[in-house]
């Protein structure tokens, strides 16, 4: 472990969350040489650090603020089984973030938020590595990630953004297929599929191992992991932060990153976080395969992600804003479902097991929340959207060295949680 920053440095941190960001603070303070606990209202990995499809990749980690988000938005409010999904509510709370949400799905503030995740998605799959070479001893495999077209309009578009991503500096590798060559490579891709793109150096995890996995590496470094552990408070005592539970449990150390995903939003009004932040739910499942698939597959034009998992594939999708602990809505994973069946072939849909949904925390302007709140040795890690698992470690790499050192990297400006 490398040594902890100057005299005024932290010699204890407690990390509330054991997702993929909490976790990977945790490790990088101990690389850093800061004690840590790490604390969970639930178990590890219960969020979106379990279900999502488990991708890496920078290829793709754009904001959600996309413009074309727009139309899909006008979509959502008369479809309940479109991609992004907005169902009736009267959440003045909610109203209010779709309404910024809306407001950023501009051109220049897209751009903006592109640029200022490009750092994050630069040295992401080299945060990976390092966990790896530091003992997390779950794989990340490496392979293209092949998004399936019935249009070659739409093949088309996603190039032009591809093309916009390189221009800003992000390393990427891609290519353009035939549908022929796409069923060539997955054997699984129908015959309606006309055209593909194949985005090269890319990754994939099983999410739920890889988290534990982490977890075990922190606690063999000599941290703790304890789960059940829900916060109901935050006090200051004497340049030291404690937490209390629900059980009357208290941990106190000199620093505190909450890493609570969607409901870092609802916590953060207190500490200066302005930002509006909401859960947009995602969904899963998983179903059989008659072969195996070679890589991840992107539908772009029904936004479901599919990638191999446990002998099968787990297929993701939908957008849905919704409380963060609403139930499972299984019209959901019908609508899934039925969008991605026209580019499949061997693949039976209506198999499903490990129904999933779980809320990622998505920030109205596209940039995540990443660094000292306006209370003194309290600071926020979250706000990764879709990405948090793309963006987990490097985001932990980098608010390790900014609470260790005292010194905020300039990679994490954009993500002040108090803009």
């Amino acid at each position: 472990m490398g040594g902890a920053g100057g005299a005024g440095a932290p010699r204890s941190a407690v990390v509330v969350g054991a997702g993929i960001v909490g976790l990977s603070t945790a490790w990088f303070l101990q690389e850093q040489g800061v004690e840590v606990t790490v604390v969970e209202r639930d178990r590890i990995a219960a969020g979106a650090s379990w279900g999502n499809a488990g991708w890496l990749s920078p290829g793709l980690a754009v904001p959600l603020n996309e413009p074309a988000v727009l139309r899909y938005g006008m979509r959502a409010l008369l479809d309940p089984r479109a991609p992004l999904y907005v169902p009736a509510t009267t959440d003045t709370e909610l109203l209010r973030f779709l309404a910024l949400f809306a407001a950023h799905c501009r051109p220049a503030a897209w751009d903006r938020a592109l640029r200022g995740n490009l750092p994050l998605n630069r040295a992401c799959l080299e945060a990976y590595d390092e966990l790896a070479d530091g003992g997390v001893a779950a794989p990340t495999n490496s392979a293209p990630i092949t998004a399936l077209f019935a249009s070659e309009r739409a093949a088309a578009r996603l190039l032009v953004e591809l093309r916009h991503s390189a221009d800003t500096g992000l390393p990427i590798e891609f290519s353009a297929l035939t549908g022929e060559a796409a069923r060539a490579a997955i054997p699984q891709a129908s015959e309606k599929v006309r055209a593909a793109v194949r985005l090269d150096r890319q990754r994939y995890v099983d999410p739920g191992a890889f988290t534990h996995a982490l977890a075990d590496a922190v606690r063999r470094r000599g941290g703790t992991v304890v789960e059940g552990f829900e916060v109901t408070g935050l006090k200051q005592t004497r340049g030291s932060l404690s937490v209390h539970s629900t059980h009357g449990e208290v941990e106190t150390a000199d620093a505190v990153v909450a890493a609570t995903g969607a409901w870092l939003g609802r916590q953060g009004r207190a500490w200066g976080i302005r930002v509006p932040l909401s859960a947009g739910r995602g969904y899963s499942f998983t179903v059989p395969l008659e072969e195996p698939v070679s890589g991840p597959v992107y539908l772009p034009e029904a936004r479901v992600a599919c990638t191999p998992y446990s002998g099968g594939l787990r297929v993701a999708g939908t957008m849905e804003f919704r409380r963060p602990d609403a139930p499972l809505d299984r019209a959901r994973t019908d609508a899934i479902a039925a969008s991605a069946l026209p580019y499949l072939d061997g693949v039976d849909l209506s198999a499903r097991s490990d129904e999933w949904v779980g809320p990622r925390p998505v920030t109205a302007d596209g940039l995540p929340l990443i660094g000292a709140t306006s209370v003194p040795g309290l600071y926020a890690a979250g706000g990764h959207g879709m990405w948090g698992l793309t963006h987990g470690p490097i985001t932990g790499r980098l608010l390790a060295r900014a609470i260790a050192t005292g010194r905020t990297p300039a990679e994490l400006r954009p993500f002040d949680p108090t803009r």
